[in-house]
């Protein structure tokens, strides 16, 4: 009788399983699919092509095949207006200053490329400019900062007393409706470089602005978001007091 008992238990459980795979609206929901630790859901990270600065990052590799820097260089490092003062080794004579900004960059681009732009040299210092690409493109400033974060803990992975000194997001006018933002990562990364060893923050936002708190036109080129070079001027005088 005990075994009889089983035998029907069994047999009602293939019955009740066969019946939920045919009636409509009682199948069972697959499994959820499985993802590795740490890796985004598909189709939720933004690729980004590295590729788009590779004629760039080759030409600084040329140069130095030819012109080898020294090491210990100040290697000033970043978007488009690190790339475009093309007078640093006038603003800072005696200095072994070396540009190798890459125009239009965000700030993971030159956390890629150290290894090629960054290291090679053995700098004694890096002053960096970037961020306002980035939220032009659509990062948030969290996000942003985020990625200043890592930039400084790839640097010092292997330059780890080398000081890093990040000159502040100036407003422009073809930009200024960013401006808001760039002041917010501005005071993120300021904050965080007085607590972090080997990092400086360089205050330049306000020195594109006149008493009406716009910026300037008669610093800027003539697409209104790069400095000229009495713009430049005034950036160097307040990057050189970080100068060793």
């Amino acid at each position: 009788m005990r075994g009889m008992k089983s035998f029907n238990a069994s047999l009602s459980a293939v019955v009740l399983l066969f019946a939920l795979a045919i009636v409509p609206g009682c199948r069972t929901a697959p499994p959820p699919a499985s993802s590795s630790p740490g890796t985004a859901p598909s189709g939720s990270a933004v690729s980004h092509n590295f590729d788009r600065w590779e004629k760039e990052v080759s030409a600084y590799e040329a140069q130095d095949r030819t012109n080898r820097p020294h090491k210990g260089a100040l290697v000033f490092t970043g978007a488009s207006m690190i790339r475009k003062w093309t007078s640093l080794a006038q603003d800072f004579p005696g200095q072994p200053v070396l540009n190798r900004g890459v125009g239009g960059s965000e700030i993971v681009d030159i956390t890629h490329f150290a290894d090629r732009i960054i290291f090679p040299y053995r700098p004694r210092m890096i002053f960096f400019r970037s961020g306002g690409n980035d939220i032009h493109n659509g990062k948030s400033v969290e996000q942003v900062f985020a990625d200043y974060q890592e930039f400084v803990a790839t640097v010092h992975a292997k330059l780890p007393k080398t000081d890093i000194v990040f000159i502040s997001l100036s407003p422009s006018i073809a930009r200024w409706e960013q401006h808001d933002k760039e002041n917010a990562l501005n005071q993120l990364i300021e904050r965080f470089s007085l607590s972090t060893p080997h990092l400086k923050y360089c205050e330049d936002y306000d020195i594109v602005l006149g008493a009406d708190g716009q910026p300037r036109p008669e610093l800027f080129i003539a697409d209104k978001q790069h400095l000229n070079a009495d713009g430049y001027k005034l950036l160097a005088d307040r990057v050189r007091p970080f100068l060793p």
